[in-house]
C-alpha cells in the first residue's frame, strides 16, 4: 500500500473503496454514517450486494488513487482482487 493514511470518516457518502473479505479483496462504496459507524454497501462476485458496517475512525490508506480499507495482513490487494463478471 502507498502511505498516505486517513479515516474512513473523512470520506463523502458515495466513495468507492477496496474492501478485504473473508475469501477476496471486493469494491464497496460509502452509502451512510451513523453515530458510531460507517454502512458499506460491498459488491459480490454472485451479483448480490450487502451492507456491514465499520466504525468511523477505521484507516484507509491510497494505492495511487485508490482508496483502501487497512487490514492487519500485509497483502496487496491487486493479487486477490475478486473477478466480477468480465463482459462488462
Amino acid at each position: 500500500m502507498k502511505h498516505q493514511q486517513t479515516k474512513i470518516s473523512d470520506f463523502p457518502i458515495g466513495t468507492r473503496l477496496v474492501y478485504r473479505a473473508k475469501d477476496d479483496w471486493r469494491s464497496a462504496v460509502i452509502s451512510k454514517f451513523g453515530q458510531e459507524k460507517a454502512t458499506l454497501i460491498v459488491c459480490s462476485p454472485t451479483g448480490r450486494t450487502y451492507r456491514l458496517r465499520r466504525d468511523l475512525d477505521s484507516k484507509v490508506v491510497f494505492d495511487g488513487k485508490i482508496p483502501v480499507l487497512i487490514i492487519k495482513a500485509k497483502e496487496n490487494w491487486r493479487e486477490n482482487f475478486t473477478s466480477y463478471d468480465n463482459r462488462w
